[in-house]
């Protein structure tokens, strides 16, 4: 195993031994390198300030993906086999502006400055990635950043400008010397009594949690990075899956959709919304795009949050998780995961290694709705999920899930009695909507009250009957922004 963390910075390898495994990418930006540039608003992955995109070796010789990440809760030994770039990086030497930089001088899309790079890096991601994008795509793309000063229109100018200025002569991203960066098989870290393991095959992973049972599982580290900067926890033993290969695949058959447990939101999202295009708003209402580049789909329906925004579409669509240890694999359903709060069907030194999504049947509608007081980067209070199937106006099938309601995320049985085998008319609904009351007791929280959860849940069960009629055509991501 390699001691050595390296990555690339600014055209150049960086070697770092003897690292805190959970020191974050922006201490180290802001404290050893001195590195200004990108601040910290929120130390959360709320405000965007702190952004950073970081490259990774795709197809092809030279290939390479570019995301933006926060940086504010990204741990430094992730970066290994990677090129880091910051706002420092699009002007190296002396070089001109960057078109991104100089548009938004040229729009004033800066006041007090703090905010601006990282909005500068959100724009530079998109400037790679994509050659002319419309109004959405630019507000997708700086969701994730938040500004006091500008009122964001400027801002918004400025992306539309950066096209039309001349490209930067210098070069910014390295793909041929990431192709080059000996990486190393695995992973190991000791910085005193305390470990970082980042594996490089389901085997080894396996291995590593047998001898570590109470290791803490990293995947992309968008709530386990909260543990430190926020809760300022200590963990003894960390082990990384996000260089696992094997984690890492997407797989389609005729009947599903194989998901690894370390592919990010990003790009299962894209899959996932391939073959049920009504998830779209939900998907781009998940967090924020750095959050979904660096967060994975196994990692949100690991963690078992009672408001994880995938978990009830996934089980409605009859989604299982694949789970593995030293001893073998097997299969669960989704739904039978969760046991409490907190408390899922793990049992010691299982992981889950991979979501497998059945393709929707014929005729079959699958929709979901996120309920929050924000439309982009905010906490759900009611997530709603419906899988209906019809057979002469009558319910063949049904299914229900709702998070924010329970300690976890579950069916609503007795929703869906009174609902399969009725019409599907407004009586049916009114009588499922009453029978909700009887599947949950939610609770009262800074979100919103017991009875407004409630309710709520009852009026998007309507909501939901009035799109399937054709009744309401207009969705909320249509005119969200």
């Amino acid at each position: 195993m390699a001691g050595t963390v390296r990555f690339i910075l600014d055209g150049e390898v960086r070697e770092l031994r003897d690292v805190d495994p959970t020191r974050t990418v922006l201490q180290y930006l802001r404290e050893d390198l001195r590195r200004k540039g990108s601040k910290e608003g929120c130390a959360e992955g709320d405000c965007g300030a702190c952004t950073v995109v970081v490259a990774e070796k795709a197809g092809g010789r030279d290939g390479v993906t570019l995301k933006a990440i926060n940086s504010c809760i990204q741990f430094l030994p992730t970066l290994h086999g990677k090129e880091l770039i910051t706002v420092e990086s699009l002007r190296p030497n002396g070089a001109a502006l960057h078109p991104v930089q100089q548009a938004m001088v040229d729009h004033h899309g800066s006041q007090c400055g703090f905010c601006t790079p990282g909005f500068v890096m959100s724009l530079f991601a998109l400037y790679a990635t994509e050659q002319s994008p419309g109004r959405v795509a630019i507000d997708d793309a700086l969701a994730g950043n938040l500004c006091r000063c500008t009122g964001y229109r400027p801002i918004i100018d400025a992306a539309h400008a950066m096209y039309e200025l001349p490209a930067s002569a210098a070069e910014i991203v390295h793909g041929k010397l990431l192709h080059e960066l000996d990486a190393g098989d695995s992973l190991h870290i000791e910085a005193g009594e305390r470990q970082f393991f980042s594996p490089v095959t389901a085997d080894e992973l396996a291995q590593l949690l047998a001898d570590y049972p109470n290791a803490t599982i990293l995947a992309g580290g968008t709530d386990i990075g909260l543990w430190v900067t926020k809760q300022h926890r200590v963990l003894d033993t960390v082990i990384y899956t996000g260089r696992v290969a094997e984690l890492g695949n997407i797989e389609e058959t005729k009947s599903h959709i194989e998901i690894g447990a370390a592919v990010s939101l990003s790009d299962a999202m894209e899959v996932i919304v391939g073959h049920y295009p009504a998830l779209e708003e939900l998907f781009r209402r998940f967090a924020s795009p750095p959050i979904r580049n660096a967060g994975t789909l196994g990692g949100n329906i690991a963690n078992g949050s009672p408001i994880g925004d995938s978990m009830a579409a996934l089980m409605v669509a009859g989604s299982t998780l694949l789970v593995r240890s030293v001893l073998g694999e097997r299969e669960t359903s989704l739904e039978d995961f969760y046991i409490d709060y907190q408390v899922k069907d793990l049992r010691s030194g299982e992981f889950l290694a991979a979501v497998r999504i059945p393709k929707p049947a014929h005729g079959s509608i699958l929709r979901s709705h996120k309920l929050s007081k924000r439309f982009d980067q905010d906490i759900s209070a009611v997530c709603t999920a419906y899988r209906l199937q019809l057979e002469d106006g009558k319910v063949a099938d049904f299914a229900m899930a709702c998070g924010g309601l329970a300690t976890t995320i579950k069916r609503a049985s007795h929703c869906e009695t009174a609902l399969i085998g009725a019409e599907w008319n407004a009586a049916a609904v009114e009588q499922a909507a009453a029978a909700l009351a009887d599947d949950f007791s939610p609770i009262s929280d800074m979100r919103a009250s017991a009875e407004y959860r409630l309710q709520a849940a009852q009026n998007l069960l309507r909501r939901f009957f009035l799109e399937t009629t054709g009744e309401i055509e207009q969705t909320v991501f249509n005119y969200g922004r």
